[in-house]
């Protein structure tokens, strides 16, 4: 029954045909140039990669899967190949093009023209229920570390207790700071190995919410405890430096008697004892 339900999924999307996958290139590398903070990549997740995405989709989760950033859809087609039905997506995309293509290819998909990084925001009138998951191929990177963090912690508000939030990166680390003051979040995450076959190569992150969120022991400094860090810091730069400045530029007298003191020294200690016998 599964394999039977796994082939009609995939006659319902089927793979893309070369004219439109070359198109898709042509219309990623025209985004990029317009933009490459929004887009962030000048070609589509290739195949492989967005496998790699949805085989970390729980099947046996209900509610609604959201995806950020689909662009012209290549994950989207790999969750409906692992037999995600299409009425469960909710596809966040930005760019008005990109909405209409995607339209065009998932008729029953629910296309959302919105900013992803304001997610409570902009999936607030659209989530009548928690969501099962959210898979996201948005350019993290390019966001400070304090939006990054902020996104991760509306999608776990957005989600189940139990939900992943799916994201993949081409670097070597989180794209999600792991330790950070600035987040007051309790979370898990599991890297995947590399997906050499995606070029560049790529690595998908996986994120839950811990146990219960657990804010930071630390308070977020006020403006007076900056200030006074500033102030220590300097007070404390200008002591090394007068040190510093003394030491390699000592007087030359001085410096001539700090090399004569061992030989004085001497002298004095053998005139005494030349005293003594007399």
């Amino acid at each position: 029954m599964q394999s039977r339900h796994l082939r009609s999924e995939r006659l319902r999307s089927p793979r893309l045909p070369l004219e439109e996958r070359l198109a898709d290139e042509a219309r990623f590398i025209k985004r990029w140039l317009d933009n490459p903070k929004v887009t962030g990549a000048v070609s589509p997740s290739g195949r492989f990669l967005a496998r790699a995405m949805a085989s970390y989709v729980d099947l046996k989760a209900d509610g609604p899967i959201v995806e950020l950033g689909p662009g012209t859809g290549p994950v989207t087609e790999a969750l409906l190949e692992r037999g995600i039905a299409q009425e469960r997506l909710i596809l966040v995309e930005y760019d008005a093009s990109f909405c209409k293509l995607l339209a065009r290819r998932f008729p029953q998909a629910r296309i959302v023209q919105g900013d992803a990084y304001r997610l409570a925001e902009t999936l607030g009138p659209v989530l009548s229920e928690s969501a099962a998951c959210i898979v996201s191929s948005l350019p993290l990177l390019t966001r400070p570390e304090r939006g990054r963090l902020m996104l991760l912690r509306e999608a776990f508000e957005l989600m189940q207790p139990d939900g992943a939030f799916i994201q993949f990166t081409y670097g070597l680390n989180s794209p999600v700071p792991l330790t950070s003051r600035l987040s007051g979040l309790h979370f898990r995450a599991e890297a995947s190995h590399s997906v050499w076959l995606n070029l560049p190569p790529a690595r998908v992150w996986v994120y839950r919410a811990g146990i219960a969120p657990v804010l930071s022991a630390d308070p977020r400094p006020t403006r007076e405890d900056w200030l006074e860090r500033l102030k220590q810091r300097a007070m404390r730069k200008g002591r090394e430096l007068q040190l510093e400045f003394e030491g390699r530029f000592e007087p030359p007298l001085r410096r001539s008697q700090r090399k004569r003191a061992p030989a004085l020294a001497l002298l004095r200690r053998l005139g005494d004892s030349g005293k003594g016998r007399r």
